[in-house]
């Protein structure tokens, strides 16, 4: 017997509820055009930054804002704190386990990957912001109900990657990616989501951990917000991050070394100090993307899922995972390539497009790219 789904309008009367609480906006293209680190909010260790106070500040730089991008980041933050929730009580509730049914990808779902997925859906699509969705969990593009007004942005999200540790309690995370609409009418379309990277204008995960913490960016600068559950809010904790040049983790699943090429048994040796050419690096790699991306992200590292012979277009989604984390990961002073390009330079032509993915200090990718081109 397959559990209940949350009823779409109990869960659109919690985040309208919720919504109650959020006050401010600032327009895409204003937060667009900050440069590094510019910020109006003077961050100390006594001081108390929500993540709605952080972008009302950035807000009076820009009096043209019109608040739409602004909108949608609140909105994405109160569908994070409702997931949060599931999360933080998945051993007591009965979340846990898989469906027994498989998403588009051809995976097993979970019950909190359902779950997480409309929570983010309901959250998102009556607030007049949004022409479109796409999930990683949905065959097709999500529409704006016709009862709803529809927006200038699409929205395309990973409602919860690497769900299928949340049995093992190890980090689990949401991430998402903005674009503009491109086409004519109301609705959006295809055309819309299949965008290159490099036009995002904003993007971001949230990490469900020992504490919850959502960071983002809108191209110029990287923040992270931690969720303190005692008052329900995303504080700033983790203002203007840029990862290390060169970094100290290598994350990357070995099981697969014996389909790789050589290319890749040798960039992976060269990370090890195999071949006497550098230091070698740490290898940690927890399996759930956003955990080993946000650890390498503070710290200094790559994360690798080369192609080998069983998944020659890769296995990273592209437009879900690669995409939004690259855009990240540029803005904080890192890189990110499918084994030659830049990943924001890749032009989709699927949906659900799969990727090679290098990942993580600037460095560190160079070095795999440099050894990738290698004849």
């Amino acid at each position: 017997m397959s559990p209940r789904k949350p009823p779409a309008r109990s869960i659109r009367c919690a985040v309208a509820l919720a919504r109650v609480l959020h006050v401010g906006s600032v327009s895409g293209a204003a937060l667009h055009s900050l440069q590094p680190g510019q910020t109006v909010v003077k961050h100390t260790a006594t001081s108390v930054v929500t993540i709605e106070r952080y972008i009302i500040e950035q807000e009076r730089l820009f009096p043209e804002a019109t608040g739409e991008l602004s909108g949608i980041l609140y909105d994405i933050a109160l569908a994070a704190k409702m997931i949060a929730s599931k999360v933080r009580r998945a051993g007591l509730v009965d979340i846990l386990g898989a469906m027994g049914t498989e998403n588009v990808q051809g995976e097993i779902q979970q019950k909190l990957d359902v779950f997480a997925n409309e929570i983010i859906v309901k959250a998102m699509d009556h607030t007049g912001r949004l022409a479109a969705m796409a999930s990683e969990e949905e065959p097709d593009i999500i529409p704006i109900p016709d009862e709803f007004k529809t927006g200038k942005y699409v929205l395309l999200f990973d409602p919860l990657d690497g769900s299928s540790n949340i049995d093992v309690n190890v980090p689990v995370g949401t991430i998402f990616s903005v674009l503009k609409k491109i086409t004519r009418g109301n609705h959006g379309n295809l055309e819309d989501m299949l965008q290159p990277g490099r036009r995002q204008v904003a993007a971001g995960y949230v990490i469900y951990g020992s504490s919850t913490m959502l960071v983002y960016t809108t191209g110029q600068g990287v923040h992270g917000f931690t969720l303190d559950p005692s008052i329900g809010e995303f504080l700033l904790s983790h203002p203007n991050i840029q990862t290390p040049k060169r970094g100290r983790y290598l994350s990357v699943n070995n099981s697969y070394e014996q389909l790789w090429d050589a290319r890749v048994t040798a960039l992976m040796r060269r990370y090890r100090g195999l071949d006497a050419v550098q230091k070698p690096m740490n290898e940690r790699y927890v399996g759930s993307l956003v955990a080993d991306f946000h650890r390498n992200l503070l710290g200094g590292g790559l994360f690798a899922y080369p192609a080998n012979r069983q998944s020659p277009r890769g296995k990273l989604r592209l437009l879900y995972e690669a995409n939004p984390l690259a855009f990240i990961v540029e803005a904080a002073g890192g890189a990110a390539i499918d084994g030659t390009m830049d990943i924001l330079n890749v032009m989709p032509t699927e949906l659900h497009q799969r990727t090679p993915l290098f990942i993580g200090s600037k460095d560190d990718v160079e070095t795999a790219r440099e050894m990738l081109h290698e004849q």
